[in-house]
């Protein structure tokens, strides 16, 4: 546009539509010495600026003295009231913004799903169960327990559940055997979090003697362990229902456990107890107001045995439909965020890292690069210095970092 303005002249292997387009636009440049002017709608003049002063006159209004670190479109608004110009500024400029570090560590926390939902699919009832801990609870029961252990079996979604004063190694342990394996068999998967009480030595001994597959879920990444979070919150509801003195709790958790394994699942359309006994649980109001079968026992058939048998199965059938809905919806929302290894990746801050900025920390911290990437959406990562972090973390809390580049926009200036 200068060379045209100075000197007339075209570019080379211009054809007369391009020649066209540069006349006219020349109506809307001005030159004054050796400096290159914008006429912009008001008439007054911008200065054109090329690549090198246009990254400069960004990095300065963003992030230096007075810089607010305003996103893309407000940089490029502000750069205009100051009567600077080149060529894709707004785009240049929402591409630095993008690659600011600091924006980047401080940006709000990505709340849309990495990847799809993955079921937790068990192929017989007790064959995988979860473990989790509610606790510590206050104000302490009366007999000085704290914590609740919690247990579930993914198919069934029967649920264990004992109090205790604290909850270790050993303790855990027991619940296992006690609990789990002497009441329903022999496990073949167990997922759990990563707390030291329920991944120690004793824990690995337990597994290798009863040839348990034991998963570990991702830090502070709930929908790994499948239901056994829910099942957590809604216990606590119950009992929280249930409680009178506040410190009888313990007293109230095996009528709150009774109570949620006789509620109807959405996913199985049944009840824990009657999927574990083939039954269902007579009720307390049954007893009080007779129901029918309380009144008459029926001895049922041979071809009503069957019936019952074939309805057990469409049952199963039915669970996974209603899965696959659950999956479906889920996916729907997913905006695929795929890492591969070497990546440069920010992760963010959880909520058990204490951080002397209080208020004023970042939600990510980094950069880490990505070591592995997994199929089902884990990351193993490496530090600066090439120290592995010790826990995978999930996709869900991690981001690609954006690097500063040269800008694709064009030299007005010659």
């Amino acid at each position: 546009m200068k060379e045209y303005l100075e000197k007339g002249a075209h570019p080379l292997g211009a054809t007369e539509n391009d020649k066209r387009m540069l006349r006219r636009l020349a109506a809307g440049f001005f030159l004054s010495g050796a400096i290159l002017y914008k006429r912009s709608v008001d008439l007054t003049l911008q200065c054109c600026m090329v690549d090198r002063e246009a990254k400069e006159i960004m990095k300065e209004v963003h992030e230096r003295a007075f810089g607010t670190h305003a996103n893309g479109h407000a940089l490029a608004r502000k750069i205009l009231r100051a009567d600077y110009y080149w060529t894709q500024m707004e785009s240049d400029c929402c591409q630095y913004v993008k690659r600011c570090m600091k924006c980047q560590i401080y940006a709000d926390n990505i709340h849309v799903a990495p990847s799809i939902l993955h079921n937790l699919a068990t192929p017989w009832p007790f064959s995988m169960w979860g473990l989790d801990m509610i606790g510590p609870i206050e104000p302490k029961a009366s007999n000085r327990h704290r914590f609740i252990l919690v247990a579930i079996d993914y198919f069934t979604k029967w649920v264990e559940a004992a109090s205790y004063a604290s909850v270790t190694r050993s303790v855990v342990v027991k619940f296992i055997k006690r609990d789990i394996i002497c009441r329903y068999g022999l496990v073949a998967h167990i997922i759990m979090d990563n707390g030291t009480n329920l991944n120690n030595k004793m824990m690995t001994e337990l597994c290798e003697q009863f040839k348990i597959k034991h998963h570990n879920s991702t830090p502070y990444y709930p929908k790994m362990k499948g239901a056994i979070e829910p099942t957590n919150k809604n216990i606590k509801k119950i009992v929280q229902n249930m409680v009178v003195t506040f410190k009888d709790w313990h007293d109230m958790l095996p009528y709150a456990l009774h109570g949620y394994c006789t509620l109807i699942r959405t996913s199985t359309g049944e009840t824990p107890y009657s999927l574990v006994y083939d039954i269902e649980a007579v009720l307390l109001v049954e007893v009080k107001i007779p129901s029918l079968r309380v009144l008459v026992e029926v001895e049922l058939s041979d071809a009503e045995w069957v019936q019952t048998e074939l309805d057990q199965l469409n049952l199963i059938e039915e669970k996974q439909l209603y899965q696959k809905r659950i999956k479906s919806a889920f996916d729907k929302k997913v905006r695929p965020r795929a890492f591969k290894e070497g990546d440069l990746v920010l992760k963010k801050i959880l909520p058990n890292t204490r951080d002397q900025r209080g208020k004023w920390a970042p939600n990510y911290e980094g950069p880490y690069v990505v070591k592995h990437a997994f199929c089902g959406g884990a990351l193993m990562q490496v530090d600066s210095e090439g120290q592995e972090l010790k826990y995978p973390i999930n996709a869900d809390v991690v981001k690609v970092v954006l690097l500063v580049k040269a800008l694709p926009g064009k030299n007005l200036k010659g």
